[in-house]
C-alpha cells in the first residue's frame, strides 16, 4: 500500500507517519521508486503500537524507541520484550535507602513478594512504586501492614491470571503483545480505578442508608 492508503487505514496522518520514519520508530517502507514506497500490515500494527505508546501509555518518544527496539530484538524473550514495556509504564520513583521510613517499607514489599513466590526482578521499578506507596501512607497517619497489602495483592493477582494474560497474544506478532499489554495495564487500570470508585460510593450510600439520585449514584452536594 501507498503512504496515503497506509495513512487512510491506520488514521495517522501523514506527516506524522514521514516523522515517525525518520525517528526510526517506524520501518522505511520497500522502495519501488525514488519518491515512492510500499508498505505492509506489519507497517499498520507498528503504528497502532506506537499509537499505544504515545497516546494510551503517555511515553515519551526516546522511551518509545527503547521499547521498539526490544520488540525488534528477537534475541530477547517475550517475557523479557513485555517486561521492557512494562519498565517503561512505570512511574518514576527516586528511592531514599537513607530514610529508615523507606528502609522500612522496603523491606515490607521485598518479604510479601518474596511470600508470595511472584517471580519479579529485584530491580524492578514497581517495587520502588509500592515501597514509595507505603512511606506516604505511614506518613498520613496510615500504617501499613503485609495483612492490609495483602488482598490487594490477592485480588491483583486474579485479575492479571483471569482477564490481563488471556488477552495478551504470546504467540503473536511481537509489536501486538507490547500493544495488548499497554492497553490492559492503562485502560484497564483506569477502568478498575473508577470501578472502585462507583464500588465506593455505592457501599457508602448502602452502609450510611444514604438515598441513590435516579442515575444510581448519592446526590452531590447543591452548589452554593
Amino acid at each position: 500500500m501507498r503512504i496515503s492508503q497506509l495513512s487512510a487505514e491506520s488514521g495517522v496522518p501523514i506527516p506524522t507517519i514521514k516523522y515517525y520514519l525518520r525517528e526510526g520508530l517506524l520501518p522505511q517502507g520497500d522502495q519501488t521508486a525514488a519518491t515512492r514506497a510500499e508498505y505492509d500490515q506489519s507497517h499498520l500494527r507498528r503504528l497502532r503500537l506506537i499509537r499505544a505508546l504515545l497516546e494510551v501509555g503517555r511515553l515519551p518518544v526516546a522511551t518509545i524507541r527503547k521499547v521498539i527496539d526490544a520488540v525488534e530484538d528477537e534475541r530477547l524473550s517475550v517475557h523479557d520484550m513485555l517486561g521492557a514495556a512494562h519498565y517503561a509504564l512505570s512511574t518514576p520513583v527516586e528511592p531514599h535507602p537513607e530514610e529508615e521510613d523507606w528502609r522500612g517499607a522496603r523491606e515490607l514489599v521485598d518479604e510479601m513478594v518474596a511470600d508470595l513466590g511472584w517471580g519479579v526482578h529485584p530491580l524492578a521499578p514497581a517495587r520502588d512504586e509500592l515501597t514509595q506507596t507505603v512511606v506516604t501512607l505511614k506518613r498520613l497517619g496510615m500504617p501499613t501492614s503485609r495483612e492490609d497489602l495483602l488482598p490487594y495483592a490477592t485480588a491483583a493477582l486474579e485479575l492479571v491470571r483471569e482477564q490481563d494474560i488471556t488477552k495478551i497474544p504470546f504467540d503473536g506478532p511481537r509489536d501486538v503483545a507490547v500493544e495488548t499489554l499497554v492497553i490492559c495495564e492503562v485502560l484497564y487500570g483506569k477502568a478498575f480505578d473508577v470501578l472502585r470508585r462507583l464500588a465506593q460510593e455505592s457501599e457508602s450510600a448502602r452502609i450510611l442508608d444514604a438515598a441513590p439520585c435516579p442515575e444510581g449514584g448519592s446526590q452531590p452536594p447543591a452548589p452554593e
